[in-house]
């Protein structure tokens, strides 16, 4: 741009100058002119050379700079597609494995709804379900005390009536020896919880609910609850929390029946607070039962000690008297050496003042 400003004014100066110079002579004028034509056109090419060479410069520059731009954006593009495609990755690794995750939670629980449709088949008969109670009791009473050989418990056991209790537990006094045995009422309990039924059907089956739990504790009163062999009290064990949580909320005629009784009712979880408090009990009372014996021990343990002091104060006088000795002979055996060292160095004089002054001393 400076170049053109700089011609322009060039061209103007030559107009100004023709029209200075038009009274001058044609001949003058027309040399001049042509020398002046000839200096411009001279300057005009070296300008034109001159832009050419600035503009092809500017354009390298400029052709530099946008290459280095364009590799710039290239590598940043090139990073943040590596970067994104890390994260790609790692996502569809992540949701790899969760659906793995979720394929094996969803063979479990395939593998569970198969488990829980063998258990409703195994709990829709009597006799399977009342199986199920006596292992359930079985596994609570030997997580609460170990196995039979504890003495703690017996199971199956016998009574002098001739029934069988599921389990008879020898609980310390004044419980004493309680039976436990384990019901399933399961048929209409399931029946009067139905909403599917109408109202009037589910307290039909709620009436025949009770009469079943009734007949239930009937029998454990009758049969297990023996004058002078057990407690005055039995244990009813219902395997299934949920009817036990129905009775407790909505059935209190059947708790003041059971409580008439003397029979308690129990769940899983009742009966395990229930064999944990017993099991405090006996420890308590076992560590009761030795305590005499402890305290006798520690006893003979204080007359031992002062026996003990009574014959070290005796040693400890014999050694004072012994170290006197010591003491004594010691002094003995020094005057002995010095009497020796006199006679050694035959200074006979001198042993006679010495044992004048001794003689004076003593």
């Amino acid at each position: 741009m400076d170049y053109i400003i700089i011609g322009m004014l060039g061209v103007t100066i030559i107009l100004l100058m023709i029209n200075l110079f038009k009274k001058n002579g044609e001949t003058q004028i027309t040399e001049r002119l042509g020398k002046l034509e000839l200096s411009i056109v001279k300057e005009i090419g070296e300008f034109k050379v001159s832009f050419a060479n600035d503009i092809r410069n500017d354009f390298d520059k400029l052709d530099e700079k946008i290459e280095r731009k364009l590799i710039e954006i290239n590598n940043k593009v090139t990073e943040r597609l590596d970067q994104s495609l890390e994260k790609t990755n790692r996502t569809f690794a992540n949701v790899l494995e969760r659906l793995s995750k979720i394929d094996e939670a969803q063979k479990k629980i395939d593998g569970l709804s198969s488990d829980i449709i063998s258990l409703q088949s195994i709990l829709t008969d009597k006799k399977t379900r009342g199986i199920f109670g006596e292992v359930n009791l079985t596994f609570i009473l030997e997580n609460a005390f170990g196995g039979v050989s504890t003495g703690v418990y017996d199971l199956q056991h016998k009574m002098s009536n001739g029934y069988i209790a599921d389990a008879l537990l020898y609980a310390p006094a004044p419980l004493g020896t309680i039976a436990i045995d384990s019901k399933f009422p399961l048929e209409n309990f399931e029946r009067m919880t139905n909403k599917n039924l109408s109202k009037e059907q589910r307290l039909v089956y709620e009436k025949q609910f009770k009469i079943d739990f009734k007949k239930h504790i009937d029998a454990i009163s009758s049969k297990y609850i023996i004058p002078g062999e057990t407690a005055g009290e039995a244990i009813m064990f219902l395997p299934a929390e949920a009817i036990f949580a129905e009775v407790n909320a909505y059935h209190s005629d059947i708790l003041n029946y059971a409580y008439q009784k003397k029979v308690w009712i129990t769940s899983p979880t009742t009966l395990m607070s229930t064999l944990t408090v017993i099991e405090m009990i006996l420890k308590n009372m076992e560590r009761d039962k030795y305590a005499k014996i402890i305290h006798d021990e520690l006893n003979k343990l204080s007359l031992e000690f002062a026996r003990y002091k009574e014959r070290w104060d005796k040693l400890a006088r014999n050694i004072n008297t012994v170290s006197k000795s010591v003491e004594e002979l010691n002094t003995t055996s020094e005057k002995i050496t010095k009497r020796f060292d006199s006679i050694n160095k035959v200074e006979v004089e001198k042993l006679k003042i010495d044992e004048n002054k001794e003689l004076i001393e003593s």
